[in-house]
């Protein structure tokens, strides 16, 4: 099964909200929902975090122009300096 996206999730983790504040739930319902909504929580912290990286990695280049450095989720950009010694991202 395809993972949802960050909206689906985000939608169904209000849905599951919604149902616990309710509080119409027998308890064994209540923790599988608890449960099920700490996994899309977490999703949806995972894709903003990825979000976030790629955002950060759109930097601009000698000719102070942005340009967008591929997404590696497990690596860092490398940096690198120019001859002047400011700091450069890799491509």
């Amino acid at each position: 099964m395809a993972e949802p996206s960050f909206e689906e999730a985000l939608t169904n983790l209000e849905r599951i909200v919604e149902q616990l504040e309710e509080g119409n739930l027998s308890l064994e319902e209540t923790l599988k929902k608890f449960e099920e909504g700490i996994k899309l929580s977490r999703l949806c912290e995972k894709k903003l975090k990825q979000a976030q990286k790629k955002v950060s990695m759109l930097i601009k280049d000698e000719e102070d122009i942005l340009k967008e450095v591929p997404f590696v989720e497990s690596e860092e950009p490398k940096k690198k300096e120019n001859a002047a010694g400011e700091s450069l991202f890799d491509e």
